[in-house]
């Protein structure tokens, strides 16, 4: 179970201070689907990158399976089971994809098979991808789906990914669709997925509107993407009625 107790975070613009988060709290029970979404700017990958450890809040407390992990680094945290997948991941050159699964999986003698099953589920072919190096030669959204892939690879207990959707074509977000609804049937992992998009909202089993740095609601996606989707004219009523966010 992951546990965010009052968590704030602020950085300094010249002589005062800017709150990006304001006091969050929330829990997320083991194996759920939470979708975080939201207005640009609102605090979403932010509170994302707190919870990974890779932005350090102001001030509140982490938990983690009961464990205070507000002052562990990334790599500890990931060795307690917690992965992270970016918007924008990062290049490795030199290294190839099957180097990155195996690094992954923790598994050595990691098999073409195996390498294989991770690759199809996020819509790639492990004979056109395993001996190539993860470099510019590959487009954002290939990267994209190849970091996810090692997510899956790791077999993490918490997943956080990070707007998944953002450069991948039709067919791929399908694929990746199909994929969390898996991982989500079999609940082997907790999943927090940051989207603006429909058809991953309406996968989650709570919805957490993130707006001004504050949870504005927090619902099922039964209740707060009709919501969502009826916002016309530019004015989210998710975010403006201030709904309530316990």
């Amino acid at each position: 179970m992951l546990e965010l107790k009052s968590i704030s975070y602020a950085v300094r613009e010249g002589d005062s201070e800017l709150g990006i988060l304001k006091d969050i709290s929330l829990t997320i029970d083991d194996h759920k689907l939470v979708v975080f979404t939201g207005p640009n700017g609102g605090g979403k990958t932010t509170l994302a990158k707190i919870i990974m450890g890779l932005v350090k809040p102001t001030s509140g407390q982490i938990l983690w399976n009961g464990q205070d992990i507000t002052d562990l680094g990334i790599t500890e945290r990931a060795r307690l089971g917690i992965s992270y997948g970016f918007q924008q991941p990062p290049r490795f050159k030199g290294l190839t994809v099957r180097d990155l699964l195996t690094l992954a999986s923790g598994d050595g003698k990691l098999s073409k098979d195996k390498c294989c099953q991770y690759l199809t589920k996020v819509g790639l072919c492990a004979n056109d991808y395993l001996d190539r190096e993860v470099d510019v030669s590959l487009s954002g959204g290939e990267v994209k789906r190849i970091e996810i892939a090692t997510i899956l690879a790791r077999g993490s207990q918490l997943m956080i990914f990070d707007e998944p959707e953002a450069g991948i074509d039709l067919w791929s977000f399908a694929r990746l669709t199909e994929t969390f609804e898996q991982i989500h049937a079999t609940g082997s992992a907790t999943m927090i997925i940051i989207s603006h998009q429909e058809r991953i909202i309406s996968l989650a089993d709570e919805v957490i509107v993130v707006g001004d740095g504050t949870i504005r609601h927090r619902g099922s996606a039964a209740d707060i993407l009709p919501q969502i989707l009826a916002d016309t004219l530019g004015t989210c009523p998710v975010l403006t009625k201030g709904g309530d966010a316990q």
